[in-house]
């Protein structure tokens, strides 16, 4: 722990579980107080808060449905209002778009419903989510969207999942660009093959294999590896990167 971000008020979604979790109690490890954000998992969201507090940090659990249309907003909303009333001031420091849907489909098996989650989850959630809480980031301020290597590879398996990522890479490059002169950076990073309960890799030998054997550090990632990246953007010593896609991926089909 350097305490770097001692003092920041931090907005992670999708912290429940995975890379998320591992964000999360990084972040708070690190000083900030950390907005754990969940979506049906509260059992697990509880989790991350006691590690959170088991480490000696601070957090608050936030509840919503950021498949839902008006998900971001409310989450927005309530989000502020707990900052107000532990700070007296709607400003907060660090958001990050982590929250994310699954799931391998090849474009003949992605029917509407498949199609409409996929992009609600992963672009239109992290896109009005930052629209609406944008104006209340300090200026010096940090955005970080939580992406996927699987937009720079071709996985035919990832038809819809994939072009969701790359439209969230593509928003973090638009936004780097408008909110730079208030020194509010904005990156994506690209996460590989990483081990989450959401994607079990280490649980399945034969899968695991065929992943390592793409990746050029030879093994498979986990999400503290992730979190370290991100800690990094956080910091004031990556405040001189922005717009940038960042593949934290161990190298893995370079």
């Amino acid at each position: 722990m350097t305490g770097a971000l001692v003092g920041k008020t931090a907005l992670v979604t999708g912290s429940s579980r995975g890379i998320g979790r591992a964000i999360a109690i990084a972040a708070a490890r690190e000083g900030a107080v950390v907005g754990v954000h969940y979506a049906g998992g509260a059992d697990a969201a509880q989790e991350t808060l006691k590690a959170i507090q088991a480490g000696g940090g601070d957090g608050f659990l936030l509840q919503a449905d950021l498949s839902e249309r008006t998900g971001p907003d409310r989450l927005a909303a309530t989000f502020l209002e707990a900052v107000e009333q532990r700070t007296g001031e709607r400003k907060f420091d660090l958001l990050i778009n982590n929250a994310g849907y699954g799931g391998r489909y090849r474009i003949d098996q992605v029917d509407d419903e498949i199609f409409d989650r996929m992009i609600a989850v992963n672009f239109r959630a992290p896109f009005f989510l930052t629209r609406a809480l944008h104006p209340a980031i300090r200026d010096g301020g940090r955005i970080v969207n939580v992406s996927s290597m699987g937009t720079r590879a071709a996985f035919p398996d990832m038809s819809i999942y994939a072009p969701s990522k790359a439209a969230l890479e593509t928003l973090s490059i638009v936004l780097a660009k408008q909110l730079g002169p208030r020194g509010i950076t904005v990156n994506a990073v690209l996460p590989g093959a990483t081990v989450t309960d959401m994607n079990p890799l280490d649980k399945d030998p034969a899968r695991a294999t065929a992943a390592i054997q793409t990746i050029a550090l030879g093994r498979l990632g986990q999400t503290d590896d992730i979190a370290s990246v991100v800690m990094f953007l956080l910091s004031q010593a990556g405040g001189w990167v922005t717009g940038q896609r960042i593949d934290a991926s161990g190298g893995q089909r370079i």
